[in-house]
């Protein structure tokens, strides 16, 4: 019987320097992004990272780098922010635009301390709304994890609906603001009113806009 014993100890013994050797290596997750609403989304932008680090956070004015994105669907300047980011491990940016009912697939790498994902992407027929994934665990015993994600508004441009502010069809007008009297911090976004260009019935959603999905390889 002391030998049963000793054998299930030095059984879990391996077993709990194997997972730790796993986590100290890392692995690679497949991060699928769908489109739950009626609207384009800019190239999902995803990360890698510690709990130290925060893309968005509710109630604070959005950085620089996400300003650009929620506003003019740019991805790039924040990509190249994170990836110098001693917190963050690893980005991935999707090749094209994400359409209504689509699922984009990106890759990301994770180690150790870097087990936190965040997400987004701006919902380009409107001033600066995102849908935002932030400091998502990444639960190491779960081979697939899913979770649906908002709409944000990045508080830095107000909610006009007119096109001559609006990147995405029908308007096209990337690169043009409209800063006065807006919010100034990040909140939950309300939605296509139609009090402007846009329709209700055309551009409108209800949260959740994306449904996150993690698959560990």
């Amino acid at each position: 019987m002391k030998r049963a014993v000793t054998i299930v100890i030095a059984v879990a013994v391996v077993l709990g320097m194997a997972a730790a050797t796993e986590a100290q290596e890392g692995q690679s997750v497949n991060v699928y992004i769908t489109n739950l609403s009626k609207q384009i989304i800019s190239p999902p932008l995803v990360m890698s990272h510690t709990w130290k680090v925060a893309i968005f956070v509710p109630g604070l004015p959005a950085t620089e780098e996400l300003t650009v994105l929620a506003e003019d669907g740019d991805p790039a300047p924040l990509a190249e922010m994170l990836a110098e980011h001693e917190e963050v491990f690893d980005v991935d940016v999707a090749a094209g635009m994400l359409f209504p009912g689509e699922t984009t697939v990106l890759n990301l790498q994770t180690r150790g301390k870097f087990n936190r994902i965040s997400a987004v992407g701006m919902l380009v027929t409107t001033n600066d709304a995102f849908f935002g994934l932030s400091n998502y665990f990444i639960e190491p015993s779960e081979i697939v994890q899913r979770t649906e994600v908002p709409a944000w508004d990045a508080g830095t441009e107000v909610n006009s609906e007119m096109c001559a502010t609006i990147p995405g069809p029908p308007c096209g007008n990337p690169f043009e603001r409209d800063t006065e009297g807006a919010e100034g911090f990040v909140h939950v976004h309300s939605g296509i009113h139609g009090d402007g260009d846009l329709l209700a019935s055309e551009w409108d959603w209800r949260n959740p806009v994306v449904l996150v999905t993690v698959i560990a390889n």
